[in-house]
């Protein structure tokens, strides 16, 4: 059989007329800085777009009145561009749609409907670390979101998740808790502190900030909570997080490289073919089963919460 690829490299470059892909990334980091999971991101859609004969250009724009932004597209200085941190309403979707500028997203809201979207289910994994912790015998728990500048800006992962881990908490009929977290040590211990003071017979967690793993670990053994034995937690985390905490965390990793070069193929296909119907790509999560999950205990008197 053979290989296309260079090719297909060359002619979606020869339809461009910068040869160069945007990709619209605000950090995330809570210094305003890229995590390593926003990092593996920017790593993939550069490696992908090189395959194609694209350079990348890479702009921070959170918003559509940004005045880079709106010289970006008016003046056309790229080809095409791929969104990220995509938002329940997003002016930068919304510009590019009323300006029909060439552009797919990793994230989805109603405005990507009519584009190219891949994305994780983060509902589905939110729902599935319940139903693993309720196999377990746990019926007391919480979950750990972003921040809450993060989830108040309505970005599709914190949503998506917080509201997968509420409708699975409903289906088996128990009350949800959801608390937001900074990505930070700090923040992960204060979240434990109010999430037992809340409620002292919580006996598990499901966290998707992956930042605040140290600190919520740290914060349980505070409290008098081993993990995995008088506490269970699991979420979404890279394995270099996931593996780094003690004991390990049962997990869905974010595939950002797998994301990436689906999001550039899309790209690619909606510059070279742009009448052709979108294509959108929901990838489910694969849970790693770790060490950070056990058998539901009743919670022992002496775990009375210590102001």
């Amino acid at each position: 059989m053979m290989d296309h690829t260079g090719d297909r490299a060359t002619a979606a470059a020869d339809r461009g007329a910068t040869h160069t892909l945007a990709l619209l990334f605000p950090p995330s980091g809570a210094d305003s800085d890229y995590p390593p999971v926003q990092l593996a991101f920017i790593g993939g859609v550069a490696e992908s777009a090189t395959s194609y004969g694209y350079d990348l250009l890479l702009t921070p724009c959170k918003s559509g009145k940004d005045p880079s932004f709106r010289r970006m597209i008016s003046e056309r200085r790229v080809d095409g561009v791929i969104i990220m941190e995509v938002r329940r309403e997003d002016d930068r979707i919304e510009h590019l749609a009323e300006t029909a500028f060439p552009f797919v997203a990793i994230g989805r809201n109603r405005g990507t409907d009519a584009v190219g979207w891949v994305d994780l289910d983060f509902a589905a994994l939110a729902s599935g670390c319940v139903q693993h912790l309720t196999d377990l015998g746990h019926s007391h728990i919480a979950f750990v979101n972003k921040s809450e500048q993060i989830v108040n800006s309505g970005y599709g992962y914190a949503r998506l998740g917080s509201e997968g881990y509420t409708e699975a908490m409903k289906e088996v009929g128990l009350a949800p808790r959801a608390y937001p977290s900074g990505d930070d040590v700090a923040a992960g211990e204060d979240v434990v502190e109010r999430i037992l003071q809340d409620d002292p017979e919580t006996t598990s967690m499901v966290v998707m900030n992956e930042a605040a793993l140290e600190g919520i670990y740290r914060g349980l053994t505070r409290h008098g909570r081993s993990v995995p034995r008088d506490f269970s937690v699991a979420g979404l985390a890279s394995s270099r997080w996931a593996e780094q905490v003690s004991p390990p965390l049962t997990a869905s990793e974010i595939p950002a490289k797998e994301m990436s070069r689906i999001a550039v193929d899309l790209m690619v296909e909606r510059l070279t073919s742009p009448t052709s119907p979108p294509r959108h790509v929901l990838l489910k999560p694969l849970i790693t089963l770790r060490a950070s999950t056990a058998p539901c205990r009743s919670t022992p008197d002496e775990f009375a919460f210590d102001l």
